[in-house]
Parts: structure tokens; sequence; C-alpha cells
């Protein structure tokens, strides 16, 4: 039987060698060698009787049966971290690493997440930033942010806010061309798109409008360079009203369409209810929901 010592030793170094494709990168940030880093993952494959990553000269990559493992190993290290971190409770001060996705309208977390790393340095943050659709426990976050409801038993959540939907351009796209005054007028306006990774583009809030009418003059993968591509007089875009409420009122950007538009969106944070005594978790989802319902009240 395997030393569970140095089995834990042989998961971390196949963890850190996944993450970078590197057996020299993996040894650098476990402060070994790269041929330790080779040899705990073979032991580790000899212990599986299976193959963890194809090699080549120059590559690593996962097999199937290493994507397979990397989740459970991810599982056991971040059990091993939450018991290091509830034993640090007493201590007030959360540590370890805390696995949060978040959607792709990233920038705008972005002084939530600086207030938190302040309050609690010793917290890892690993940021993942995602359109699509996670599967909390299965993937080992320890927190989710999405918008929209959730309807995972097993999760616990809190709203951050709801919020509505503007359609703005800038006062020299609308000076040089026009403001349209119908829906129809659209296909005759520069319309800056998302699509999401799943491939379809994020529809435009209007009333009794099918989005699949509205012309894609330009389409991104991400929603904040569009804000930088309309404050600079590209074309119309949509987007959630938090994100443009500040260009909007110091007169950067104009509305187009109030009247057609009625959608409404929550944004909401996700965590396995198991986690929330963790110290790491528990600050995070705080802070978080303080910092945001701030940002998102005006």
């Amino acid at each position: 039987m395997a030393d569970p010592v140095d089995s834990l030793a042989s998961i971390r170094a196949f963890v850190a060698a996944a993450d970078s494709r590197s057996f020299k990168i993996a040894g650098q940030s476990l402060g070994v060698s790269s041929s330790a880093i080779g040899k705990a993952v073979a032991r580790l494959e000899g212990q599986l009787s299976t193959s963890l990553f194809h090699r080549t000269t120059r590559t690593i990559s996962l097999t199937d049966a290493g994507n397979l493992f990397l989740i459970r190993a991810r599982r056991m290290l971040d059990e091993l971290s939450e018991g290091e971190a509830e034993l640090a409770e007493a201590s007030g001060s959360p540590r370890g690493r805390l696995r949060v996705s978040l959607p792709l309208t990233g920038t705008f977390f972005t002084k939530a997440l600086a207030a938190y790393t302040s309050s609690y340095p010793l917290v890892e943050l690993e940021l993942d930033y995602s359109d699509r659709l996670i599967d909390v426990t299965e993937e080992g976050f320890d927190v989710v942010i999405r918008t929209g409801e959730t309807g995972d038993t097993r999760l616990l959540h809190k709203t951050l806010g709801r919020f509505g939907w503007r359609l703005v351009a800038s006062p020299a796209y609308v000076a040089r061309r026009g403001a349209p005054d119908t829906v129809e007028d659209l296909s005759h306006h520069v319309c800056l798109r998302q699509r999401f990774s799943s491939g379809r583009v994020a529809p435009w809030p209007l009333q009794s409008s099918p989005s699949q009418g509205i012309p894609f003059s330009l389409v991104t993968s991400v929603i904040d360079p569009l804000l930088d591509l309309a404050l600079a007089g590209a074309g119309i875009a949509s987007f959630p009203e938090f994100l443009v409420r500040e260009a909007l009122s110091n007169g950067d950007l104009v509305p187009i369409f109030d009247a057609k538009i009625e959608q409404t969106s929550v944004l909401t944070m996700l965590w396995p209810a198991s986690r929330f005594r963790v110290p790491k978790v528990r600050t995070f989802v705080d802070c978080i929901a303080e910092q945001i319902g701030m940002e998102m009240g005006g």
C-alpha cells in the first residue's frame, strides 16, 4: 500500500503539472525539480494502473483518464485546504485557495475583488471568467456568480441584485448616424453584439422584437470590449444597466429605445452548502454581497 503522505505529494505534483502543462513549471511552483515531478506522476500512474498524461519530447497533455482524475484530485486537495482553513478559523485569518467562477462582465467585479483581497490577504483567489453553465460541486468551485435564477438544490445562493438592460450609443455616433426611431431602423446601424461560448448571440431585450433580425455588425466573445467600442462611437450595444449607469449619467453614452425595453435579470452568487462553514467561503460571500450590493444600488 502506498504511503498516504507520498500519495498526497504525487497528487499535488499531478495537479500542478495538469494546470501548467509542464513538469518544469510545476516543479518551479512546488519548489522541486522537473524530474521529481515526473517521478511523482509516474508513481501515481503506477498506483492507478493508468496513464494520466500523453508525453512528447516537448509537451504533455492530459489523457481522458487524466481529465477525469483531475476533477477528483482537485476535490481532494480542496477538502484538505478546507480542513486546514477550519483549523485556522480560531486565528481569525481565512486562508487557502478559493476557486471562483465569474461571468464575462469581469471588470464590474474589480472593486469588490480588490476589497476582499485587501481584507483577507492570506486567501489565494483563483478566478475563472466564463459564460458556460458550471457544475459547482463536480468542478470543485467554491463560489460561482451568474445572471439568472438557480434551481440546483445542492447549492446555497444569495441574490446580489436585480437589474434592467439599456441600449446605448455615444453622442458622437448619434450625431454621425442619427438615432433609430424603430427597431426596423437598426438594419441601417452598426450593432455591437456578444456571442456566448455556446455559439448563441446574446439577444437584445426589445419588446415584441425578434433579436434574430438585428444585424451583427461586430461580434465579440466578451462584453467588456463592447463597452469600450460603444464609448468610442463604434455603434449601438446592449448592456446591463449597472455597467453603463455612470456613462449615462455623465453623458458619455445616451439611451436608445428606453420605452421599448422591458427585460430584467438577476445577479446571483452560489456556493455548496457544505462549504459555507469554511472561513474563506463565508467571508468571500459576505464581502462580495456587500460590495456588489453597493455597486448595483447606485
